[in-house]
C-alpha cells in the first residue's frame, strides 16, 4: 500500500522508485556515476543555481556493506559496467529505511530543478544508525535526503510509527507518577528534572495537547490510554530496533 500521509522522525518505511531509462553522462570517476536525470526539469527561473540536468550518484556506496552505504538509487547494469553515452535504468528497489529528520520549506526550496521541493525527509538504510561527526566534517550523520513531491515517483509504505498516538509537544503522566514532555519517540523530557532512565512507564495519560481545545482532548486521551494499555516503552524500542537494525540514539 502506498503511503501518502505525513512523515515523522522515527517512522520505519519501505521506499521505492520505479526503474526508468536514461543516459550515462560520464562513467564512474572518483566513485561517482553521472546520469541525465529522467524526472526533473531545469528551473530556468532559479537565481541561485544553474542545474545542467545531470545527477551524480555515489557509485562506491552502491556496492558497499550496509554500514557504509548511503546511496538509495541503483542502476541496471551496475555502475562500474557503464560508460558515457550508455543507456541504463535508474531507480530504487524496495528499501527499508528509518526517518531521522523532517523539514518543510515555505517558500519551496530553490534547487535548480523543478518541481521545487516543499519537503525534505532524511532517512537511513536498514542497519545504519545516526552518528555524530566531528565539527567541520562535510557529513552530518542524518542520512540520505529525499524530497517527496519533487517529481521523483517515490512510493512509500509505512511499516511502523512509534508512538503514533502522540504528537510533539504533548504532555503526559506515566504509571510511575512522572510527568513528561514528548518531543519525539526517542526524545522525552521529564518535568521532575531527573534522568529519563528507561523512559516513561506505561500506561500513559494525556495531560495536555496544545494543538487541540480542551473539549477535543478526551478522545485523544483515550487513544493514548488504549495505545499504552499493554506493552512498554522498552517493547517499542525493541520492535523498532528489530525492524531497522539500528540504534534510536547516536
Amino acid at each position: 500500500m502506498t503511503y501518502e500521509g505525513e512523515f515523522r522522525v522515527g517512522d520505519v518505511l519501505s521506499v521505492a522508485c520505479p526503474f526508468t531509462e536514461t543516459v550515462v553522462e560520464s562513467g564512474v570517476a572518483r566513485d561517482e556515476l553521472s546520469l541525465r536525470w529522467p524526472w526533473w526539469s531545469i528551473d530556468t527561473d532559479s537565481d541561485l543555481f544553474h542545474w545542467n540536468g545531470v545527477v551524480a550518484l555515489d557509485a562506491g556506496s552502491m556496492d558497499a556493506p550496509a554500514e557504509n552505504s548511503s546511496e538509495l538509487f541503483r542502476t541496471e547494469p551496475p555502475p562500474h559496467r557503464l560508460r558515457a553515452g550508455d543507456l541504463c535504468r535508474v531507480g530504487v528497489p524496495p528499501t527499508l529505511v528509518h526517518v531521522t529528520s523532517v523539514d518543510r520549506h515555505d517558500p519551496p526550496l530553490e534547487t535548480g530543478w523543478l518541481s521545487r521541493p516543499t519537503l525534505t525527509v532524511t532517512v537511513l538504510r536498514q542497519g545504519v544508525s545516526y552518528r555524530e561527526y566531528p565539527d567541520g566534517s562535510h557529513l552530518d550523520g542524518f542520512g540520505y535526503a529525499l524530497h517527496p513531491g519533487d517529481g521523483t515517483p517515490f512510493t512509500f509504505e509505512l511499516l511502523m510509527r512509534p508512538y503514533a498516538f502522540l504528537r510533539a509537544g504533548d504532555e503526559v503522566a506515566d504509571a510511575a507518577g512522572r510527568a513528561w514532555l514528548f518531543r519525539g519517540p526517542w526524545d522525552w523530557h521529564a518535568f521532575d528534572g531527573g534522568p529519563p532512565g528507561p523512559g516513561p512507564a506505561w500506561p500513559l495519560v494525556l495531560l495536555t495537547r496544545s494543538t487541540l481545545p480542551r473539549s477535543a482532548q478526551e478522545a485523544e486521551g483515550e487513544a493514548v490510554a488504549t495505545g499504552t494499555a499493554t506493552g512498554s516503552h522498552e517493547d517499542t524500542v525493541r520492535r523498532w530496533t528489530s525492524l531497522t537494525g539500528a540504534s534510536p540514539k547516536p
